[in-house]
């Protein structure tokens, strides 16, 4: 019966069929608003706060966008803000 385990160890290792292959080289993200000659989150500026809305109007997750968790939060209330003065649109359909 301890063979029923050993079956399921072959779905893990999906990256193993071209094995001299390189891995998939992923470069460290730093956030867009850190650094030196960053753009200030301003909710006046529609145009930078619509790189971080999605076609639909939803705020995109940092995880996607690579910004740090204490400018996701400055962003967020930017882009509410910016949609409470009807600069930004709530939903697109």
């Amino acid at each position: 019966m301890s063979h029923s385990g050993g079956g399921s160890s072959g779905g893990g290792s999906g990256g193993g069929a071209g094995g001299q292959r390189r891995p998939f080289f992923r470069r460290k993200k730093t956030c867009p608003f850190s650094g030196a000659g960053a753009p200030k989150i301003d909710y006046k500026d529609v145009k930078l706060l619509q790189r971080f809305i999605s076609e639909r109007g939803k705020i995109v997750p940092s995880r996607i966008t690579a910004v740090s968790s204490k400018k996701q939060r400055l962003l967020a209330v930017a882009i509410k803000r910016a949609r409470l003065m009807a600069l930004l649109p709530y939903v697109v359909k």
